[in-house]
């Protein structure tokens, strides 16, 4: 078992949420559904948030998903499962939205 990390080195979902929220809001904003754009959308919300939570310098690898879909009253649901270090591993799930778009994103930080 690793040893358990200091609090200022410790994954903040706080901190992730925050960093979430601001790429998607720089990526995607008020713009409307677009099929076109989506993958465009997810791929720069997901460069944008590892680049800024690599500069947060906190001891963790980081790996991340993207949804993007049409608000159009369709359900979804979503599972995920990882074997880790309860006590320095953790995720943050974000959900955002605006008229016609809701994103969900996953961080995932593995203790190094």
């Amino acid at each position: 078992m690793a040893t358990e990390l200091d609090d200022d080195q410790r994954f903040s979902n706080e901190e992730v949420s925050s960093i979430v929220h601001e790429c998607v809001d720089n990526a995607i904003g008020e713009n409307s559904f677009s099929n076109e754009m989506a993958s465009i959308w997810s791929s720069t919300i997901a460069s944008a948030c590892i680049a800024n939570l690599n500069k947060l310098n906190k001891p963790y690898k980081y790996t991340m998903t993207c949804s993007i879909m049409q608000k159009n009253g369709a359900g979804v649901h979503s599972a995920s499962s990882c074997y880790w270090d309860n006590s320095n591993d953790a995720v943050c799930s974000v959900q955002w939205e605006n008229d016609t778009i809701r994103c969900i994103v996953n961080v995932f930080g593995f203790a190094l």
